[in-house]
């Protein structure tokens, strides 16, 4: 069943001033912004553990690296790599590399060794951004990718000044670098921040230049960048605020808890707010206790996350003496929001949260719940507007399939992807007459709600942050004691899943969970490490030899035969 752009279920369904179709501004990113600068210059901007950026201000430091990333041979089309966490570094490398018409690759701070090394390869950074403290990461992969330029930070430097000798006190407890290398390709970026001259805004077709790679595992589970142009992500920021029909632009603060290098924190806790005029709350990281410090400092109106993050705030055994009333309204995307978890948070706040879906390929939102309309639990909500929806058939991708049928859901819209960078044939497989194939399993009512019934793809989903079973397995294959490998996603009660790997010894190996466990998490992110590991003499494999994970999921515990029972605590 598709749904039609300006169909009734929009007229019927929504709340008075959400129309079915939109005009989408022909801007590129930094003109959208450019615009919210010229109106609310002497707003903030950033709030970052008391320190603050007016837009003014924020601007004028983008245009200044930008300057220095133009001495330094930065331009049209070059790759601009972020490997940050939430900073203020990170929106004013953002636009200084947007400012040039250069591409930014979003990279994880999770990220080293193996992980790092083939998202620089695959995307060839002409230059990198980063902090001190991620600074020996790129040191130990250069001989695999040697980036010509590296601007390095010092994490204290956004700091308001009586706090630095604090953040250089907790990095030094937590063993971690507060000086950069002195290595000749290290640029400094206190340097490049004062440097001198206007540049002017790059001009090109918004809806053919790419602004973004954002990566994803595609239909393989093997990393590839989703190409969003600047198209994409204005029509996504477009959509999404008039969804949001209750806030006031030039008003609101939004908390930025969850990742800038994510699509979905990217898009949602900072373009949304910047489009908007509204002050952008920068944590580092979603940490709960100094979370609810900065709702009592804030005072944040807008408050997207994951479920996990909900759920670890609704359980704070002090959350009473907080000053959480001033949230109106939060998103929830990345993973499947219980219906428990939300009837909580609502009672605590007395703000709505409503679930939502999307991917990076589509910038990333296409469906939400009406935030003020009927919420029907268990769906992800309508299409957003000019956004289409359909279910096809499992098999072919062809076959529209009708009214609660199951089938794949595709959807059509302004925000989906350009394609995948370097992988035609991957693109043409997810990608046809503009429709995009999601890869899960769906139905859809006869009101036009969608409900997402399983996934077709592999991917588990840790916390909000996806892994694909075959990177693990590369790694589990490495260690010289692994024989055979598989690895599955199960439920954990507080990153909604986790990893758990399969393996087989070879002959006359005595490795433990334990090694293994270690073995991975010093190759690829912590998050993406087995949680436990269950050893077998076989994995079930169909007759062309593929691991049937299907069994290995529906099976208990060292069930498979002749296998000795093993023990599998969970790392800490």
């Amino acid at each position: 069943m598709s749904t039609p752009l300006g169909d009734h279920v929009w007229l019927k369904k929504y709340p008075a001033g959400v129309p079915p179709t939109v005009e989408i501004p022909n801007l590129l990113v930094t003109e959208l912004v450019q615009r919210t600068v010229e109106r609310w210059g002497d707003r903030p901007a950033m709030l970052y553990y008391g320190a603050k950026w007016t837009y003014r201000r924020f601007w004028a430091e983008s245009e200044r690296f930008a300057a220095a990333m133009r001495r330094d041979g930065i331009g049209p089309g070059d790759r601009v790599a972020l490997y940050l966490p939430n900073t203020p570094l990170y929106p004013i490398a953002l636009f200084a590399a947007l400012r040039l018409g250069a591409i930014v690759v979003q990279v994880s701070p999770l990220y080293l060794g193996q992980d790092l090394a083939r998202i620089l390869k695959d995307s060839g950074p002409k230059a990198l951004v980063t902090l001190e403290i991620l600074a020996p990461n790129v040191a130990k992969i250069r001989a695999d990718y040697p980036i010509p330029v590296v601007y390095v930070a010092r994490l204290r430097e956004f700091y308001p000044w009586y706090k630095r000798p604090f953040v250089n006190s907790v990095l030094r407890k937590r063993q971690m670098p507060t000086e950069f290398p002195t290595d000749t390709w290290v640029h400094p970026y206190s340097a490049a921040a004062r440097t001198q001259g206007p540049v002017d805004l790059f001009r090109a077709d918004p809806a053919q230049t790419v602004a973004i790679y954002q990566y994803t595992g595609g239909t393989t589970g093997l990393p590839k960048a989703a190409m969003l142009t600047h198209r994409n992500l204005v029509a996504n920021v477009t959509q999404s605020n008039t969804w949001n029909t209750s806030r006031v632009p030039g008003h609101e603060v939004v908390l930025a808890a969850i990742p800038f290098f994510h699509i979905y924190g990217l898009t949602v806790a900072l373009l949304m707010g910047f489009a908007d005029g509204a002050a952008v709350v920068i944590q580092n990281r979603p940490d709960i206790p100094e979370l609810l410090g900065l709702i009592d400092r804030y005072q944040p109106t807008q408050f997207p996350g994951v479920p996990a993050l909900y759920n670890g705030f609704i359980h704070q055994p002090d959350i009473a003496r907080h000053r959480i009333h001033s949230i109106k309204y939060c998103l929830s995307g990345s993973a499947p929001l219980p219906l428990e978890v939300a009837k909580t948070f609502e009672s605590l706040t007395g703000g709505n949260v409503v679930e939502g879906y999307g991917l990076s390929e589509t910038s990333p939102a296409t469906h939400v719940n009406p935030l003020v309309g009927e919420r029907r639990p268990g769906s992800i909500g309508l299409p957003l507007p000019n956004t289409e929806e359909r279910i096809v058939d499992l098999e072919t991708g062809t076959r529209e399939l009708g009214v609660g049928e199951v089938g794949e859901l595709s959807v059509r819209g302004p925000q989906v992807m350009l394609g995948y960078f370097g992988h035609p044939e991957e693109t043409a497989a997810v990608l046809k007459d503009g429709w995009f194939r999601t890869g899960d399993v769906a139905k859809i009512d006869a009101d036009g709600y969608a409900y997402i019934v399983d996934r077709k793809k592999d991917m588990v989903n840790v916390g909000g942050m996806k892994v694909y079973p075959r990177e693990v397995e590369e790694v589990l294959f490495q260690h010289p004691a692994v024989a055979d490998a598989a690895a599955i996603g199960v439920p954990d009660p507080e990153h909604g899943e986790v990893i758990k790997a399969f393996v087989v010894r070879k002959p006359g190996a005595t490795v433990t969970e334990a090694d293994l466990i270690a073995f991975v998490r010093e190759r690829i992110a912590h998050y993406k490490a087995p949680r436990t590991i269950e050893f077998r003499d076989a994995l079930p494999r169909s007759g062309v030899q593929k691991v049937l994970r299907r069994v290995l999921r529906d099976a208990p515990a060292d069930a498979a035969a002749g296998a000795p029972p093993s023990a599998t605590t969970p790392a800490k």
